[in-house]
């Protein structure tokens, strides 16, 4: 009896000096939990991955006819604004990589660095979501809005940021180094403010797990569209049907803008959608071709849509 305990313990010891899973990165059976009703591609890890054409197509929409969608299918917090940028002229999307960050903690601090060790990996841990980082994502961390030594990254890790991704990243946290990180070619980034002052008295938590950007929350996978106005988080789950949305949207207004020009909408400068009117569309999108981003099956299916809803 006393040789069976004594096993018993020792195998305890040992395993309490090992965990059972990763508690930083998000496991992938912890990624299908929080992405169960994506049925798309998905990375090695699980992380959603939202086709690259649909992330050239978001950055010609408008925040306000994606994020009308969103809200009409009952995603009413997806949107955050008030941000720097390294050049806010010019809009990006990608896939969310995301990291939550919290103000250092030495017994919670001890324990990741030793799980780091553990992983073979190396450096501070705010370069350990830099090296999850796929061509075409976007580096989204919570850094609870810390600026003065909450600068996420430098020049160094901005360079190493650009590199993996091609695109860019969101932080509601801070940046230095911001002259340098502009002359980063293709590359681009929201955050909350700048300093010189490095990173310090902060610990990564998580990798890919759920987070929160101000009044937005974020999955792992998400479309990130970030322009002028703010940033939209885009369930991946809603991404091709918001943006196809959104698209069909957008060409309705071209279209009535065009009428109002030629003064051919009598009093209904908005709306006023017949379907006369919306045969006209459909005329107007045959002479101009070019402006149809979305398979011609797709917006077809969507006018009749909106033929139905109008003479209901």
């Amino acid at each position: 009896m006393k040789k069976t305990i004594g096993i018993a313990l020792a195998v305890c010891a040992l395993l309490g000096t090992l965990p059972a899973f990763s508690q930083v990165k998000m496991t992938r059976d912890q990624m299908l939990f929080y992405t169960s009703e994506w049925k798309g591609d998905r990375f090695p890890d699980g992380r959603p991955k939202v086709p690259d054409s649909l992330l050239k197509r978001a950055v010609d929409m408008t925040i306000e006819d994606v994020w009308e969608y969103l809200r009409n299918h009952g995603y009413r917090n997806q949107f955050e604004s008030g941000w720097q940028a390294l050049h806010i002229e010019k809009p990006f999307a990608g896939r969310a990589l995301t990291a939550q960050y919290m103000p250092t903690r030495p017994d919670m601090a001890k324990a990741i660095a030793a799980e780091g060790k553990a992983e073979g990996r190396v450096s501070g841990t705010n370069m350990w979501p830099i090296n999850e980082l796929q061509v075409g994502d976007v580096y989204v961390a919570d850094g609870f809005g810390k600026v003065i030594e909450g600068t996420l990254i430098g020049s160094n890790l901005g360079n190493a940021v650009a590199a993996h991704t091609h695109t860019g990243f969101v932080f509601d946290g801070g940046i230095r180094d911001q002259a340098e990180n502009r002359e980063i070619p293709d590359f681009n980034g929201f955050y909350r403010g700048y300093d010189p002052s490095a990173w310090a008295d902060m610990e990564l938590t998580a990798i890919n797990a759920p987070v929160r950007i101000g009044r937005a929350i974020v999955l792992p996978g998400d479309l990130v569209l970030a322009k002028p106005e703010g940033v939209l988080f885009i369930p991946a789950i809603l991404a091709e049907d918001a943006i196809s949305s959104a698209e069909f949207t957008a060409l309705t207004d071209a279209y009535n803008f065009e009428l109002n020009r030629q003064g051919k909408n009598g009093a209904q400068f908005e709306g006023g959608w017949t379907q006369e009117k919306y045969d006209g569309f459909a005329k107007w999108i045959d002479s101009h071709p070019d402006m149809l981003k979305m398979p011609r099956g797709e917006f077809d299916a969507l006018l009749a849509k909106a033929k139905k809803q109008n003479s209901d």
